[in-house]
């Protein structure tokens, strides 16, 4: 991966947030990037920005929660570009509500969304990653490490991708391919204005503390270097080291501490 001008770079969840500002550092960087997401429309929004800015972009409309809809973005990308170099599994959600409270569609909607749709991305893009020895970026949450109250869900899903990111970094031992996953702390995003439905609400409140909060830019940064610098396990935001650091050490500090924060409605 030498010349990052032919490289090529697929990122589901590419529309907004993260993996929107991630399109943009790998943009910057040379890469053809490739944008993935549900809505088409924003897709070709982050697309005309990259091309404005001298980069390549192609969109391929996918829903991770389907899996011929993954196959086939992979295949669409191959027909078109004819090599794939790095997969960020980005996409994701979080589903809302204490675990007294959450519905078996509540968690299946979770699972099949932050932990089979990201396992399928990498299944299909494998293939393709072992030619170049490719790289593989997986977006977890501290929320993998920490207590979860109201998004006990969520931090299952997170634990499960870091689970397969271990997994993964045995797997292709030998192969030449990579596997980062990437633990953000508090990342400025639309996740708590989408409810467990998958309806985004604009005006609801960001219950996150907005002092903790990192700028999208900021984050797509370090996330793209780590991935680049193939590192295995990749926790950041100063916050959140500091999280999982008490956690390890002082779990019933942690509890404390978290039992006293902000709390979703359930």
């Amino acid at each position: 991966m030498t010349n990052a001008q032919e490289n090529v770079v697929w990122i589901t969840g590419a529309s907004s947030g993260i993996g929107k500002s991630m399109a943009f550092e790998w943009a910057r960087l040379g890469y053809k990037v490739v944008l993935s997401a549900r809505r088409q429309e924003l897709l070709d929004e982050v697309a005309d920005q990259i091309r404005h800015s001298g980069g390549e972009a192609l969109v391929v409309p996918c829903d991770i929660m389907d899996e011929t809809a993954i196959e086939n973005a992979v295949q669409q990308i191959i027909k078109n570009l004819g090599r794939l170099d790095v997969v960020i599994a980005n996409a994701g959600f979080g589903v809302f509500g204490s675990i007294e409270k959450l519905t078996a569609k509540d968690w299946n909607r979770q699972l099949q969304g932050n932990v089979t749709g990201l396992a399928l991305t990498v299944k299909y893009a494998l293939p393709h990653l072992k030619k170049n020895k490719g790289r593989i970026g997986l977006v977890g949450s501290v929320g993998a490490y920490l207590p979860n109250p109201n998004v006990g869900a969520y931090g299952a899903s997170k634990a499960a991708v870091n689970s397969i990111g271990q997994t993964l970094q045995v797997e292709l031992m030998g192969t030449g391919v990579s596997c980062t996953t990437m633990h953000p702390g508090f990342v400025v995003s639309e996740i708590a204005r989408i409810d467990n439905d998958g309806v985004w609400h604009p005006e609801d409140p960001d219950p996150r503390p907005s002092n903790l909060m990192w700028p999208t830019d900021k984050a797509a940064k370090v996330m793209v270097r780590a991935t680049l610098k193939r590192k295995r396990n990749y926790i950041f935001t100063g916050h959140g080291k500091l999280a999982v650091l008490l956690q390890r050490w002082f779990p019933s500090l942690m509890r404390s501490i978290i039992s006293k924060g902000p709390k979703p409605d359930s």
